[in-house]
């Protein structure tokens, strides 16, 4: 009982190790989005990583919305016309482009229904994730927080 007591004590450090080095180097996870305009938190969106690399986000939750307190994307089109902002996917595809960097996805903004362009980059540590989307040559780019 104490050996394997010991063995357990010796292996925590390793495995805390691993895991954080996996979060170094993947976007996957939960995010708080953070507004480029206000600074506020606004949701936080649970992005997944497929086994080709592609990244894809929808909203977990929405912490606060101009629109209420279940905002719907009703200035979106098509299938996500006036669906509910919270558990809607609002980036997809993005392919990896080197070491914690992904492009060429889409991402939609709900506040306007509007969908971009758009590329990813971890920074500091795995703890920042960079997002722009972009029409043309006018980009907007926020930085999200791991939660």
């Amino acid at each position: 009982m104490r050996k394997m007591f010991k063995t357990l004590l010796l292996a925590l450090p390793l495995c805390v190790a691993a895991l954080s080095a996996q979060a170094a180097d993947s976007a996957a996870g939960r995010w708080k989005t953070i507004d480029d305009k206000t600074g506020a938190v606004k949701s936080i969106v649970e992005i997944t990583q497929a086994a080709d690399g592609t990244l894809r986000g929808h909203v977990a939750q929405v912490l606060q919305s101009d629109r209420g307190p279940n905002p719907v994307c009703d200035k979106c089109e098509g299938a996500n016309r006036n669906k509910p902002v919270q558990g809607l996917t609002i980036l997809w595809n993005l392919k990896p482009d080197g070491a914690n960097k992904w492009k060429g996805g889409t991402i939609l903004d709900p506040a306007n229904g509007k969908t971009y362009t758009s590329k990813a980059e971890l920074k500091d540590g795995g703890r920042r994730l960079d997002v722009s989307g972009c029409i043309a040559f006018i980009c907007r780019a926020q930085t999200w927080q791991r939660e």
